[in-house]
């Protein structure tokens, strides 16, 4: 059977941060979400990587929610089978209920993540699994909280793990690794990756979101004026100093 075996530093960064925040244990069942994009496909194969090089057993299956589209998933499936990673293709109507239930000129960004995100979940209980995996990074991380700071007054990023209501314990394995070291793996082994064609805004009359897409160029900026901004941010998100923000409680003193 084919494998790919991703770089020492996917693979050390993955392991630092699974062993930190305890993401992957022995015995867990894991859905991963595989959009088929560069950080999912990467996500996938440094999990089968680890399988073989952890001292402890668990097991994943790798989810597609196709959104209603005439999506074609084909290629994915059987790039999974060629390396023995266990796939589901999962149709549903998202899209059509989208075209009943979003305004004209309204983000459907947040519409359709909570709703495969809400499928997700649906898929994780059918199957017996207790976690879910997203292929978040350190880029997703600082952009949302930039995002959150700018547009909606919050100090708030992405969690390398939390439980849902249901239960379901949310993981992102990828979390401290940079977009460019994920990019440099579907490149490096010729990968064919999915893009924004199945992205359901596309086809839909709406004004593109442009906030990420701000924060994304912010960002780079700042870190060629700054290159260690992302190894800080890193950081700081683990040495939040609460007690210096305006909590009104604290002056109940």
């Amino acid at each position: 059977m084919k494998k790919i075996c991703p770089s020492k530093k996917i693979m050390s960064k993955l392991g630092r941060t699974n062993a930190e925040f305890n993401l992957i244990q022995e015995g867990d069942k894991i859905l991963v979400g595989l959009s088929g994009g560069k950080d999912s496909l990467t996500m996938i194969h440094a999990m089968a990587e680890q399988q073989r090089r952890a001292p402890f057993k668990f097991e994943f299956i790798a989810v597609t929610v196709g959104y209603g589209m005439g999506e074609n998933f084909d290629s994915l499936s059987q790039h999974c089978k060629e390396y023995n990673i266990p796939h589901i293709v999962h149709d549903t109507k998202i899209y059509e209920l989208a075209e009943e239930k979003i305004r004209k000129n309204s983000s459907f960004c947040s519409f359709f993540s909570r709703m495969r995100r809400g499928t997700l979940y649906g898929i994780a209980e059918k199957n017996g699994c207790n976690k879910l995996a997203l292929g978040h990074h350190m880029d997703d991380a600082a952009e949302s909280f930039f995002m959150n700071f700018i547009y909606n007054g919050q100090m708030r990023s992405l969690a390398p793990k939390y439980k849902a209501e249901n239960g379901l314990v949310i993981i992102r394995p990828l979390i401290q690794m940079r977009e460019r070291q994920l990019s440099a793996f579907v490149v490096d082994n010729n990968i064919d990756t999915i893009g924004d064609e199945a992205c359901p805004a596309m086809r839909f009359d709406i004004k593109m979101p442009h906030a990420r897409a701000n924060m994304k160029g912010m960002l780079s900026r700042m870190e060629k004026e700054f290159p260690s901004l992302f190894t800080s941010m890193n950081a700081a998100f683990k040495n939040i100093s609460v007690d210096s923000f305006f909590d009104k409680e604290k002056f109940n003193i």
